[in-house]
């Protein structure tokens, strides 16, 4: 069976970053090449700094050497198959279209975090996925509100 604390972080992060990235660049002037860009960048450059921060984080707790590697490898490709696979939407689909699936393709994929999450904690999976997905919107939500904000403010 997976262990799901070993790509949790990385997993969550990179679904709502790239999101993030996709919502706030979802307006006239972004291209698509601009878009995958930011996502390729996440990819590597976000992910080996977010995977950098776990393994000092957890040698700091003084959790093992295995598991300090296997937290950090965990997280990197987590964060590298899941950014991947939001740049292959972008690059396949015109830009409405790529925004709708990737955010109908990371709510998905938070709701079964959130489920499995819950369900081994042995807490109400519904409250879980509901409050994780409220905490998305907020994200998405603020990301292109702020998007649109800095593309008005530039052509302006």
């Amino acid at each position: 069976m997976i262990n799901i604390n070993k790509f949790s972080m990385g997993a969550t992060s990179a679904i709502l970053t790239s999101l993030a990235l996709i919502a706030g660049m979802a307006h006239g002037d972004s291209t698509r090449l601009n878009v995958i860009a930011g996502l390729l960048i996440i990819a590597i450059a976000d992910n080996v700094a977010d995977s950098l921060s776990i393994h000092i984080a957890k040698e700091a707790e003084g959790v093992s050497r295995k598991n300090v590697w296997i937290s950090t490898v965990g997280n990197f490709i987590s964060r590298l198959v899941l950014a991947l696979t939001f740049t292959l939407i972008v690059w396949l689909l015109p830009s409405f279209p790529a925004l709708v699936i990737s955010v109908a393709w990371g709510t998905l994929m938070l709701i079964v975090l959130s489920y499995s999450i819950a369900k081994k904690q042995d807490t109400h999976p519904f409250r879980e996925i509901f409050w994780h997905l409220l905490i998305a919107f907020i994200i998405i939500a603020g990301s292109k509100i702020l998007g649109d904000f800095i593309a008005q403010s530039i052509t302006a």
